[in-house]
């Protein structure tokens, strides 16, 4: 009885009929998005380690950001989509910002929360909407599809198949070394599982991956399974945003560089994951846009006052997404998961790159067949779409394949004659991003 109360209570509060999905989807949907992201509560402590944070503290904050943003995201608009700190915007904020440019962290951090202020703002205005809702729908299709590519991409360097080379920028790495060899292995069995359309072939795939990365060293020895973790190591983090630091006037540019970029990744992943879950509408508007990016700006602003850089959606919600998630409930099994993710942090840590790399590259193949609803028929609206697209992986960018998108899409249109035909917002959104390379 307790169980169908549960599931009917669930039911009323995240539509699940109306959605076409159910409890048990949700919950596969939300282990998978978790699993393709779970790498963040590592990568961004050790970053940002970099620029003199406490790795510690700095955990326990990423953590904290994912949860408060992933939370805002599912009850203010019942979207699939988990955030976390964003990857080259934590980059940025270290290397760029701290290291490069002399600022103490604690002053950053009082950027990151006037950012998301500002964004709370803009969000509860139609500014932000009319921005997503502005971008063309070959646009949306290029940026959906290129998103697919950099997922696939970023899965292919995890997996140490792709790999750097001096003379050609990228080349193939040792296929039969230890993180290639579990990854092509978790590839194959996830794409016939997903082939067979077995439920929950991405995770499957996952823990596939990890066990088998124990028979060639590259799942970690087993060391344990819980850790309990320190309040005094979140303190040092924990409300030591300087904000006065961030009102001075050599911080103003500093800022704008955070606006800019957060706002064009943050709508690049929204369009291209709502593309894949089939949220826009039929003329390509995303309804709940202002919630969403409403959303995005609570992550970014909390996260601040937790002690982490920039909270944003996250890519990886494709998988929970290519896993039949359609509400929020996936995005509070996510949230659920990653405070367990706390206390069992050896368990977590199991799970090797290599192994998560199958279920990104999957994910990429899926996106991309959004390409198929570009008009073939008119070369003003593949172009702009397939610079976008090639952008992302290439220049490792959601953003800069949104700002190459916008400053080709105007100009072509304009002098073939269907000028007339362009969003006013274009326009200037291409002057913008014009004016942002120069300036940058």
């Amino acid at each position: 009885m307790n169980k169908m109360n549960n599931a009917g209570f669930l039911e009323n509060m995240f539509d699940l009929k109306e959605n076409n999905t159910n409890v048990k989807t949700e919950i596969i949907a939300g282990f998978t998005t978790f699993m393709t992201m779970a790498y963040i509560i590592f990568v961004n402590p050790t970053i940002l380690s970099d620029a003199g944070m406490p790795f510690n503290g700095v955990f326990i904050a990423t953590i904290a950001g994912i949860i408060l943003g992933t939370l805002a995201m599912a009850f203010l608009t019942n979207y699939p989509f988990a955030l976390a700190s964003g990857m080259g915007l934590n980059a940025f904020f270290a290397y760029s910002v701290v290291i490069g440019m002399g600022v103490t962290w604690q002053v950053a951090l009082g950027i990151i929360f006037l950012e998301g202020v500002i964004f709370i703002v803009l969000s509860v205005t139609p500014v932000r909407k009319m921005i997503v809702n502005a971008i063309p729908m070959g646009l949306k299709t290029g940026i959906s599809t290129g998103i697919g590519l950099f997922i696939a991409f970023i899965g292919l360097q995890n997996a140490g198949i792709v790999v750097a080379d001096q003379a050609t920028l990228v080349a193939m790495g040792d296929i039969f070394s230890g993180p290639a060899l579990v990854a092509l292995v978790g590839l194959v069995v996830t794409g016939i599982l997903h082939a067979l359309k077995i439920k929950g072939a991405l995770l499957w795939g996952i823990l596939i991956g990890t066990v088998f990365g124990w028979t060639n060293g590259v799942t970690p020895a087993f060391n344990g399974v819980i850790a309990m973790p320190s309040m005094g190591d979140w303190n040092q983090v924990l409300f030591q945003l300087d904000i006065a630091g961030a009102f001075k006037l050599s911080m103003f540019g500093v800022l704008l560089s955070f606006l800019f970029v957060d706002l064009f990744d943050t709508a690049g992943t929204l369009v291209g994951v709502s593309q894949q879950a089939g949220y826009l509408d039929e003329e390509g508007n995303l309804p709940k846009a202002s919630n969403a990016l409403l959303a995005d700006a609570i992550g970014t602003t909390g996260g601040a006052v937790f002690g982490t850089s920039t909270v944003t959606t996250y890519i990886e919600s494709a998988s929970g997404v290519a896993e039949g998630g359609r509400t929020g409930l996936t995005g509070v099994v996510v949230a659920i998961l990653f405070f367990l993710s706390l206390f069992f942090r050896p368990l977590i840590g199991l799970v090797p790159a290599a192994a998560t790399a199958p279920a990104l590259i999957i994910v990429g193949t899926m996106m991309m067949t959004n390409i198929t609803k570009l008009d073939w028929n008119d070369f003003t609206e593949i172009l702009p779409a397939f610079v976008a697209m090639i952008a992302m992986p290439l220049t490792y960018s959601i953003s800069n394949g949104i700002a190459l998108g916008f400053i080709i899409y105007p100009l072509v249109k304009l002098f073939t004659g269907k000028g007339d035909k362009v969003h006013w917002l274009v326009y200037v959104l291409g002057i913008l991003f014009v004016a942002y390379f120069i300036w940058v």
